[in-house]
């Protein structure tokens, strides 16, 4: 008698394939059901996951919740500069949603737990984890529990016919939604290592970039892109059409040493073109629409949803409250950015917003609205305690 219904995150990669035939062989489940979902992967990368969830396991759901991510993941992540430690997440943004898909799956099967391919040593156990034990499922880690190490799992796909697009000379992993694109693994772990241009697929290299600059503009309402050189576009199209066009300047990569959650240092290598570009112009607009203690404040908020966000933690209480901050700011963020996309930079040439806290007429040097004679009082004042130890300490 074995252990009944197991409901397994799916990718179609080398992890995740060879825990269909672990999880009968070495932890007795009677059913693997696997589960892909799609959130911006390439519609390869889907079709080839979903024949072989087909073809391995014994049942297997496709799930596309693209707009859904867009709408409840990526446009929050706008609203709060979301970026971890220099860049734009991606992968952190999509894990919940993937999770609560899984569940889903889980309650209308009837599985008894829930399985994944992570390894004990990244991010993505935790976030995963963390979604699955809120729903009171028991979860299943083969990778993490066997301490299995990549050789040992692709020659174990080979004894069981499992086909994997892993190679040992070139052992990349990549994880991919529209918003961000991560490489890992292999010799990039070494970070001494140049990595080669092959890892790459969103960007060109600075060298091939073009010679000539491109000029595009960015409109915002309540903080959310929603059209591109005077195009209204829904978020996903706009996306992708930015991706394009940015990685086409070399836009959007980042080769870093992150901290992860664990506290392990990791080598890491991201593309992310046209979050780059639409975090930029962002920022920027708040500088224009949102007060100076506004802005001191969400500094320290847009930083701590983003470190929440990275761990995956969406059901932790802190995540809804500072969403609640940053919501209500974003309802004067509403405008037009322009840049100019030129060998792997973003450059802001101007801004405009119906709700810019901006006057030309008083910070002109030529304006007589306001007296300059009576900013002598605020100068008498201003730094005075300063002053005052000065003198003591003198």
């Amino acid at each position: 008698m074995g252990k009944g219904k197991v409901v397994l995150a799916y990718s179609g990669g080398l992890d995740t394939s060879i825990c269909i035939p672990l999880l009968k062989e070495h932890y007795g489940y009677d059913e693997v059901i696997t589960v892909v979902v799609d959130v911006g992967q390439p519609a390869q990368e889907i079709e080839e996951a979903t024949k072989k969830g087909e073809k391995l396991a014994d049942r297997h759901y496709t799930v596309n919740v693209q707009e859904r991510f867009v709408s409840e993941h990526i446009f929050p992540a706008i609203r709060a500069n979301g970026s971890y430690e220099g860049y734009p997440m991606g992968t952190a943004l999509a894990r919940p949603l993937i999770a609560e898909e899984i569940v889903a799956v889980a309650e209308k099967e009837g599985a008894t737990a829930i399985a994944h391919g992570c390894t004990g040593k990244g991010n993505d156990q935790l976030r995963f984890d963390f979604i699955f034990r809120a729903h009171g499922y028991e979860v299943i880690a083969p990778i993490r529990e066997m301490n299995l190490t990549r050789d040992w799992e692709i020659a174990y796909a080979e004894e069981h016919g499992i086909p994997v697009p892993v190679k040992k000379e070139k052992p990349w992993s990549i994880d991919e939604n529209f918003w961000s694109r991560s490489i890992e693994g292999g010799k990039l772990e070494d970070p001494a290592y140049h990595p080669p241009e092959e890892i790459y697929a969103w960007t060109t290299s600075l060298t091939d970039a073009p010679d000539e600059p491109e000029i595009l503009s960015i409109g915002f309402e309540n903080g959310i892109p929603v059209s591109l050189n005077g195009k209204v576009m829904g978020g996903a199209d706009l996306i992708r059409d930015l991706n394009r066009i940015a990685g086409r300047h070399g836009v959007g990569r980042n080769d870093m040493m992150e901290d992860r959650i664990l506290g392990l240092k990791a080598r890491e290598n991201y593309e992310h073109p046209a979050a780059t570009v639409i975090l930029a112009a962002h920022r920027d607009l708040e500088r224009l629409v949102l007060t100076r203690q506004e802005l001191s404040f969400k500094a320290i908020v847009d930083e701590r949803w983003s470190e929440l966000a990275y761990m995956g933690l969406t059901h932790e209480p802190l995540y809804a409250d500072l969403l609640a901050f940053i919501d209500h700011t974003q309802e004067r963020v509403n405008g037009t950015v322009d840049c100019i996309l030129y060998k792997g930079g973003v450059h802001i040439t101007g801004r405009t917003s119906p709700m810019a806290l901006y006057s030309d007429d008083l910070v002109s040097f030529d304006s007589k609205t306001l007296d300059q004679c009576d900013a002598v009082g605020v100068s008498k004042y201003f730094g005075m305690q300063a002053r005052l130890l000065r003198q003591i300490r003198k």
